[in-house]
């Protein structure tokens, strides 16, 4: 699945900036987020609760911030694992700024599978 758009913001890049680093603001950012630890300035261990087809299903897995170009933009990767599936992901996240206020750009391209996608993955190999 692909995503793509955009947000206005009134405010000062920096300000949003330092927002897009903030561990409690990213946790909000990914649905079903249970926890979001910080392990480095670029890692983070991540749980999140979401639902798979009939069933919702606890991921635990690791989100990275690569790319940075300070105050500018990022890529933010995910990946997760529970006993019924997977997800994987990234976010590429841009910050212009003009007059006093920010466009945050993003393209999000999102991986989701259950145990049958992966066996039909793998008996179609």
């Amino acid at each position: 699945m692909k995503f793509t758009g955009s947000y206005k913001l009134n405010v000062k890049k920096e300000i949003v900036w330092k927002a897009l680093n903030n561990a409690d603001i990213l946790k909000q950012c990914i649905p079903g987020c249970q926890s979001f630890e910080k392990d480095s300035n670029t890692v983070f261990s991540v749980t999140a609760i979401n639902q798979i087809g009939p069933m919702n299903a606890e991921f635990s897995g690791t989100v990275t911030l690569s790319n940075i170009k300070e105050k500018q933009s990022y890529t933010l990767s995910g990946e997760g694992k529970s006993s019924v599936g997977f997800v994987n992901g990234s976010a590429d996240v841009n910050l212009k700024e003009e007059n006093g206020s920010t466009t945050l750009s993003y393209e999000i391209n999102v991986n989701v599978g259950g145990k049958t996608q992966t066996a039909k993955t793998l008996l179609l190999k």
